[in-house]
């Protein structure tokens, strides 16, 4: 597990959450449920891990919705602050753009 998600998992399990408003509206656009990610978040598999990003460190996750079906979050944390962690974005990967798993990019 990356550093960056230990300390999302670490916040999401003391309720300390914020969804951006971009994050929202993609969830919906795909209808994933923002419970099924909080949630999941425990599960999550590191696919990119953004520690020196300008914002603050995030990290793209693999979770699954409550059907099992892949999902992509970006998580973060704003930068010069220990909390909240952000949802930024979220998005169901188009399997044509990704491996088999989910967890690498097709070139």
């Amino acid at each position: 597990m990356s550093k960056t998600l230990g300390l999302v998992i670490d916040l999401i399990e003391r309720r300390q959450i914020r969804i951006s408003s971009h994050g929202y509206d993609e969830l919906a656009d795909d209808n994933i449920l923002v419970r099924d990610i909080i949630s999941g978040a425990v599960d999550a598999e590191v696919v990119e891990d953004y520690e020196d990003y300008h914002k603050g460190p995030c990290v793209l996750v693999l979770q699954k919705d409550a059907r099992g079906d892949p999902v992509h979050i970006v998580w973060g944390i704003q930068r010069n602050t220990s909390s909240p962690a952000v949802l930024i974005t979220g998005y169901r990967p188009d399997p044509a753009l990704w491996s088999e798993n989910f967890l690498r990019r097709k070139k």
